[in-house]
């Protein structure tokens, strides 16, 4: 039994704060959407048709002194995140924040430190955890459906060839660009399946004849036997595989990604569909393996994925029922990942994880 409801207010209405916070947080049980805070009233009039029973505001300080507000979901441009998480954390509120967690590690780490002091949940929204794509190869890997993995690649790639000044994402600014973007979900995973990597090399570039930021990267983390490569790039117009996963018994390759983001953009929601985050036949991935000689290939069913598990685990850690899924501490080492493949791709040479 549910001991209360938490109440969250948003910080940014922009398009993660439409597609990926508001409607799921409304899909989840014992969590209430309070109040959303933007600077623009176009989005505030969004908000006002999607959520009519909620408050809006323009002011920070307004939602931040709410003693009603529970939890503060931070969405708002990367350079702002830890300024008003801090804030958030300062005001005794339990935060969220959207990934990327900060724009460097040492900011994550002030971070982690102040909700400790103020005894508050700290974590990050690292939903593509529970894409199905991820989460049916972590149950390849698990199954030892392809003997001892030797090699994972995985991709999240686009095809947006002409640069918009006007995103802040494309702008040559802290924070900006597909390495901490789509690159932040992919490495996310990465340490997820395989722990923190022994050595780390990265290329970035920027392929677009415009671009002011790195539109196109190629990260390979080394764990001893496993080879990780993590691809994303802004002009592949015919997409290649999402996964694909190398073992010394089989090999297995999946197309497509995760479905959950256009059903969120087209409207719909998870709490109102049976079948949300199923994948059809045709998105299936593909296996073929050979175990004591016997060669078996076939088509891997998608494990269902689920944005609203991200949370409900807060929910229920705030009740005191489970442990936290997303640890700000594995965001932070992201963010590290990120910093050591700057460097390596500005250095052009591998680069160890440090010992911390």
């Amino acid at each position: 039994m549910m001991s209360k409801i938490y109440n969250i207010g948003i910080i940014g209405f922009g398009y993660v704060g439409q597609v990926f916070h508001a409607p799921i947080i409304s899909s989840v049980c014992g969590l209430k959407l309070h109040t959303i805070c933007d600077s623009s009233e176009k989005n505030l009039g969004l908000a006002e048709e999607k959520y009519p029973d909620v408050n809006r505001t323009t002011t920070v300080a307004t939602l931040l002194d709410d003693p009603n507000i529970d939890i503060v979901v931070i969405g708002v441009p990367n350079a702002f995140h830890y300024d008003l998480a801090a804030q958030a954390l300062e005001k005794g509120k339990h935060v969220i924040v959207e990934k990327p967690f900060t724009i460097n590690s040492n900011d994550a780490d002030k971070l982690i430190s102040l909700a400790k002091q103020q005894q508050r949940l700290l974590s990050v929204h690292h939903n593509r955890r529970w894409d199905a794509d991820f989460l049916t190869a972590k149950n390849v890997i698990d199954s030892k459906l392809l003997g001892d993995l030797v090699e994972y690649e995985a991709h999240f790639d686009q095809f947006v060839p002409r640069v918009n000044t006007q995103v802040w994402r494309e702008k040559d600014a802290p924070g900006s660009g597909v390495l901490f973007d789509v690159g932040s979900h992919l490495i996310d995973q990465a340490l997820t399946l395989f722990g923190l990597p022994n050595a780390i090399f990265c290329e970035l570039r920027r392929q677009r004849e415009q671009a002011n930021t790195t539109d196109n990267f190629e990260v390979i983390l080394d764990y001893d036997k496993i080879k990780v490569t993590l691809k994303g790039g802004m002009l592949v117009k015919i997409p290649g595989p999402h996964f694909t996963l190398i073992g010394n018994q089989g090999s297995f390759i999946k197309y497509g990604i995760d479905q959950q983001e256009s059903k969120l953009c087209a409207g719909l929601l998870p709490k109102d569909l049976a079948d949300w985050g199923e994948e059809t036949q045709e998105m299936h991935g593909e296996f073929a393996t050979e175990i004591n000689d016997m060669k078996i290939s076939g088509k891997v069913v998608s494990v269902p994925g689920n944005y609203r598990a991200f949370y409900q685990n807060i929910r229920q850690t705030l009740d005191g029922e489970v442990e936290l899924a997303v640890m700000p501490q594995q965001a932070r080492n992201t963010i590290k990942v990120i910093e050591l493949a700057e460097k390596s791709a500005k250095e052009k040479k591998w680069l160890p994880y440090p010992v911390e």
